[in-house]
């Protein structure tokens, strides 16, 4: 069996992955590998699952928090594309 990167368990059913710099990495969860290879936000500190948004080199989790962040740059980042439904106007 194979001992989790993060957490210690033996699991048989343990995965592993390879990082871009070659690292390799044996987790019993997604949760475990999340833990130790899913970048942090830089503004609120929670763990990057998704695409995210990058900016000059630093990682947010929405752009929300990329236009919180100290690059001028960051006021571009948009989380959506595509068009939006008309919203009716209240009566």
């Amino acid at each position: 069996m194979a001992i989790c990167a993060t957490c210690g368990n033996d699991y048989w059913m343990a995965f592993d992955i390879t990082t871009v710099s070659g690292d390799k990495y044996t987790f019993d969860s997604f949760e475990c590998a999340i833990q130790k290879l899913a970048p942090t936000c830089e503004h609120c500190e929670a763990r990057i699952i998704g695409h995210g948004a990058e900016v000059e080199g630093r990682f947010f989790c929405c752009a929300h928090c990329a236009r919180k962040g100290e690059s001028a740059l960051g006021q571009e980042i948009r989380d959506s594309a595509g068009a939006h439904p008309q919203v009716p106007s209240a009566r």
